[in-house]
């Protein structure tokens, strides 16, 4: 069990240094950097969505699915 919590207690440490860095980055608005990381993360979603219609169904052996459409 030791082992479990020492990664857990790791892994939050690693997360709060990151949100950290990500505020300072923003020059200290937390705003700023959640808009900031909005945009990291639209960025990388549109990279995967190239990413998957490039890779043929066969190659992945169907282990990707399609995109699910958001309606706004």
């Amino acid at each position: 069990m030791k082992a479990h919590s020492d990664q857990t207690d790791s892994l939050e440490g690693d997360l709060e240094l990151a949100a950290d860095q990500a505020i300072e980055a923003c020059g200290g608005d937390a705003r700023e950097a959640v808009k900031a990381l909005l945009v990291a993360n639209e960025f990388l979603e549109n990279e995967i969505a190239e990413l998957r219609a490039a890779v043929s169904k066969g190659y992945s052996r169907g282990r990707h699915v399609a995109q699910r459409e958001c309606k706004e």
